[in-house]
């Protein structure tokens, strides 16, 4: 964990400008499923008007609009805050407009190419027709999560660059590009997953604790596993 604490440290970046699809959803998950474990935790939102701190230890980046997202990059950019962590080895984990600003270009609402943050070697673009719906598909095995399930609601399309990976294989939806979902680099990992993705997928949360914490018990099944379960079985 960080060098500085015992405690984990969450750091929620911008939810003033990044939490469109009730996001805080992620960081709830994520600090219930540590404490279950006896694993002291802090959550620090960090607002677009704050300095991003580096001695975080997982960094979360929620949905937003067209604008807002803008915003956020050019903030995130220029603060250098979140760079420096990833560079760190902090755990990132980014959401639909956080995953596209991470990467290292998106589109604006007239489909403009702008420079995202670089932590993530993807470039988003804007498609012909916009991705709205249940999305189901099956992580990369070398993670250990299995299928994960969620709601989509955007118009980008993502490429994945040769340093990256794609997180997983559509089963059903588009996510990046109607074949493969989100992306993952190191610790840093993207996907286009609302819903909120960690209380939908109780396996991710706990892969984003283990990068961070290392070997952790595992926890008798619970509500977010049913959910799970619950959603996979509506939709296939």
């Amino acid at each position: 964990m960080s060098d500085t604490s015992s405690t984990l440290r969450i750091v929620w970046i911008y939810p003033d400008l990044l939490s469109t699809y009730g996001d805080q959803g992620n960081v709830l998950v994520l600090r219930r499923r540590a404490e279950l474990r006896g694993i002291p935790t802090e959550v620090v939102r960090v607002h677009s008007s704050d300095p991003v701190p580096v001695e975080g230890d997982i960094y979360l980046l929620g949905g937003g609009e067209d604008r807002p997202q803008i915003l956020a990059a050019q903030r995130l950019r220029a603060d250098g805050g979140l760079k420096r962590a990833a560079e760190r080895g902090a755990a990132v984990f980014a959401v639909c407009a956080g995953y596209q600003i991470i990467g290292e270009t998106y589109g604006d609402d007239a489909a403009n190419p702008l420079p995202g943050v670089g932590i993530l070697d993807v470039r988003s673009g804007r498609g012909d027709t916009r991705a709205v719906g249940e999305i189901v598909a099956d992580v990369d095995p070398a993670l250990g999560v299995g299928r994960i399930t969620g709601f989509e609601n955007h118009q980008g399309r993502t490429s994945v660059g040769p340093s990256a990976k794609p997180l997983s294989t559509t089963v059903l939806g588009i996510g990046n590009d109607g074949a493969t979902e989100g992306a993952y680099q190191g610790q840093v990992l993207g996907t286009y997953l609302h819903g909120p993705a960690l209380p939908r997928n109780p396996a991710l949360a706990d892969l984003l604790l283990r990068w961070r914490v290392g070997d952790i018990q595992p926890l008798p099944p619970s509500w977010g596993e049913r959910l799970h379960d619950e959603r996979l079985a509506a939709v296939l």
